[in-house]
């Protein structure tokens, strides 16, 4: 396990493969689907009512101040991303299908990635305060701009972000994180105590998340339906997705003549997208007998992100030569 967890391939990732196979061999039905959404509503609830304890407002407004960093970011994770989405589904949609492309817009238009972005940042020899506001200003911001972004882009059938949509993401993500930063200056130092809390939460929501979308994909018969091929075809835009958003990560630093910390930044947060937000975000926007294919180009993109972005943190690329 050692020598995968070099290339980002750990005991999670094995996890949440094996939560993909026991959602499609083993889907929850009847009760215990009604129970276990009830009990992924909770756990998301938590898990950004934790956020908003540990985001610290002070931290993001230094690191605003470095404008050109943050702007660039911003406009790789919101213009670029969808730019490319765009061009993209409409290049492969004949070969994915509607649902799968519709995913890959999703995709587009998420926030990038918290904890990986900022760790892979501090083993890059990176700016690390930086990477922390960047990555946290992104999903902060991403709660609301991605279902706006959605709305815009996906204005066709099953594509539509309903009122009672917003309404969802509003009690189970927005205000649990608005209670968690009033909440903050009497539980900010207990959760930094127990910081197996946030993890566990964390990765148990995603892994409830993600068994009960393929649970409800499998029982309604999407998976029977989809060609190998459509899958084959989809890891490949995948992948040239994510090689388009790293090269241009590479090109802007390089343009924008920033500093090798900063280049690092803009790499890993500019390029990356988050399953932990764009997950229960999906789960509000779409319907559960669709949205383990909408999720399954964001599992992919973020499975590839990792091992990428660990290969690459055992470089030097962004030192001075």
């Amino acid at each position: 396990m050692g020598y995968f967890k070099r290339f980002g391939i750990d005991a999670y990732m094995l996890l949440l493969l094996g939560t993909v196979a026991l959602g499609v061999i083993l889907p929850a039905q009847g009760i215990f689907a009604d129970i276990l959404g009830q009990v992924t509503f909770g756990a998301v609830s938590l898990l950004f009512f934790l956020y908003g304890i540990k985001l610290d407002p002070a931290s993001v407004k230094a690191g605003l101040l470095n404008w050109q960093l943050q702007g660039l970011t911003f406009g790789a994770t919101y213009l670029m991303f969808p730019i490319i989405g765009m061009v993209l589904s409409l290049v492969f949609e004949p070969l994915l299908g509607t649902t799968v492309t519709l995913g890959l817009l999703f995709l587009a238009v998420l926030p990038s990635t918290v904890q990986s972005s900022i760790a892979f940042t501090a083993i890059s020899g990176g700016n690390v305060p930086a990477a922390i506001c960047a990555a946290s200003v992104s999903n902060l911001i991403g709660v609301l701009l991605t279902p706006a972004l959605v709305a815009l882009m996906l204005h066709k059938g099953d594509g539509s972000v309903s009122f009672d949509a917003v309404v969802k993401i509003g009690l189970q993500i927005l205000l649990p994180f608005a209670i968690g930063q009033l909440m903050r200056p009497w539980l900010s130092s207990f959760v930094k105590k127990h910081k197996i809390l946030t993890t566990v939460v964390d990765r148990g929501s995603i892994i409830l998340i993600v068994y009960s979308a393929f649970s409800a994909s499998t029982l309604s018969g999407l998976w029977s339906s989809m060609p190998t091929q459509t899958l084959a075809w989809l890891f490949g835009v995948i992948w040239l997705f994510l090689a388009l958003s790293m090269a241009a990560m590479l090109a802007a630093g390089r343009l924008a003549n920033l500093s090798p910390p900063d280049k690092a930044v803009l790499f890993y947060c500019g390029s990356t997208k988050s399953l932990a937000t764009g997950l229960p975000i999906a789960t509000a926007l779409f319907a559960p007998d669709v949205l383990g294919a909408i999720v399954l180009p964001l599992m992919i993109y973020h499975m590839s992100q990792l091992i990428l972005c660990a290969f690459v943190s055992q470089k030097t690329i962004f030192q001075p030569r």
